[in-house]
C-alpha cells in the first residue's frame, strides 16, 4: 500500500496548536474489501517518546512546544480481505515546522512560573531577561480550546512600569486542557526571544488553608481533630490533607510528627499518656484530581491539648484552694473570739 499524500503543517496562530493535515495514497480507491487507516505519530525535537494516534481522519490539530522544532509522520495502514486479514502498513512520510525565533536565548524572561490559586484565578510571574535593556515591555498571550483566537493578558503585575506578571480569571473552560501560553518582549532595536508554555490548571492548583479546625481530647486519652475544607472553588473531592502534631510546645522547637488523610475532614489519634501536642493542618489537590500541585499555608492556630495529669491537677486545684480559704477563715474566726 502507498503512503498518504501531501503531509503539511499549518500555525493558525495559537501559540502551539499545529494543524497537521494528509491526503489519502493515490490507490486507495481499489481497495473496497479493507479498511484504510493512519498511524499519526508526534513530538518536538528532543523528546523520547512519540505520541501516537491511529485515524480515519486527515487533519489534526496538537499541541508542541513553539520553541523547539515539531516532528510528524504518518502511515498508511490496511487490513481486511484484501490483505487476508493481515495489516498491510506502508512506508512513512515525514515533515517538520519550526517557528523563526527571533532574539538570543538570554533575552527570554526567567523564572516563568504559574500557580493556579482556589481553582478561581491563576497567577504567573516571571523575571525579565539577562540581556533585556531598560524600558522593555512585555505581554502574556494565552489560548486554550475554546477560544476563537489567542487572548491578551489584560490585568498585569508591574514593577517600576514593567510587566512581570499576570492575573487571569474565569478560566474554568480551560480546566484540564492545555493552556498555551507565549510571553514576548518588545525594545528599542533589540530582539527579545519569546516563551512558549504550555501548562495544566488542575496541576499547579493551591487551596486556601482548611478553616474551623477544631481539637479535642477525649476522657479515653484520644485526640480528635476537624476541620472544614478551605475557601474557594476547589472541589472538596479532590483534596487531601496533612495533619501534623508537635511533640513540643512553640513551632521554633517543635518535632513534627505527620499524618495524611484522603478527604477525610476528621481525624482520630492515641495520645494516651504522651506530651502536649500543638495542632496543624493543610491541602492539596490528590491524585484522583491531578497529577501534581501546591500544598496550602498551614491553619495559622496552634491549638494546645492538655495531658491527663494536666486535667486531674485543673480539677483539685480548685478543691485545694477551696479548702486553704477555710481554714484561713477558721483561724481567722478563733482569732477574734480570742480578743
Amino acid at each position: 500500500v502507498a503512503p498518504p499524500q501531501d503531509l503539511q503543517i499549518t500555525d493558525p496562530g495559537l501559540l502551539g496548536s499545529l494543524d497537521i493535515e494528509w491526503k489519502p495514497p493515490l490507490n486507495v480507491q481499489t481497495f473496497n474489501e479493507c479498511t484504510v487507516k493512519y498511524k499519526f505519530e508526534y513530538r518536538n525535537t528532543g523528546d523520547r517518546d512519540w505520541k501516537v494516534i491511529f485515524t480515519r481522519k486527515l487533519k489534526f490539530r496538537v499541541g508542541f512546544d513553539l520553541s523547539r522544532t515539531a516532528e510528524v509522520k504518518v502511515q498508511t495502514l490496511l487490513e481486511g480481505r484484501c490483505t487476508d486479514d493481515v495489516e498491510v502498513q506502508s512506508d512513512w512520510i515525514y515533515a517538520t515546522f519550526q517557528v523563526p525565533l527571533q532574539g538570543r536565548l538570554e533575552s527570554e524572561v526567567q523564572n516563568f512560573h504559574c500557580v493556579y490559586h482556589d481553582w478561581e484565578y491563576l497567577k504567573c510571574t516571571w523575571q525579565p531577561g539577562l540581556l533585556a535593556p531598560h524600558g522593555v515591555h512585555y505581554g502574556l498571550y494565552y489560548w486554550y480550546e475554546g477560544l476563537d483566537h489567542a487572548v491578551q493578558c489584560d490585568d498585569y503585575i508591574q514593577d517600576h512600569g514593567i510587566n512581570i506578571g499576570c492575573m487571569l480569571q474565569n478560566l474554568s473552560q480551560a480546566e484540564y486542557k492545555d493552556l498555551s501560553i507565549c510571553v514576548n518582549g518588545s525594545a528599542a532595536a533589540t530582539l527579545l526571544r519569546p516563551l512558549y508554555i504550555t501548562l495544566r490548571l488542575h496541576n499547579l492548583a493551591k487551596p486556601s488553608p482548611p478553616k474551623q479546625l477544631v481539637v479535642s481530647m477525649s476522657a479515653s486519652e484520644e485526640l480528635h481533630v476537624a476541620w472544614s475544607p478551605p475557601d474557594g472553588e476547589t472541589p472538596p473531592q479532590c483534596l487531601e490533607y496533612e495533619v501534623q502534631l508537635a511533640e513540643d510546645q512553640g513551632e521554633a522547637k517543635a518535632a513534627w510528627a505527620s499524618v495524611s488523610t484522603q478527604m477525610e475532614t476528621v481525624l482520630t489519634i492515641s495520645r494516651a499518656n504522651q506530651s502536649i501536642p500543638c495542632v496543624r493542618v493543610r491541602g492539596r489537590t490528590n491524585i484522583f484530581c491531578a497529577d501534581e500541585g501546591f500544598w496550602s499555608e498551614w491553619t495559622q492556630e496552634c491549638f494546645s491539648v492538655s495531658r491527663k495529669e494536666d486535667k486531674q491537677l485543673f480539677i483539685l486545684l480548685p478543691v485545694i484552694l477551696s479548702l486553704s480559704s477555710s481554714l484561713i477563715i477558721f483561724m481567722l474566726i478563733g482569732q477574734c473570739k480570742k480578743r
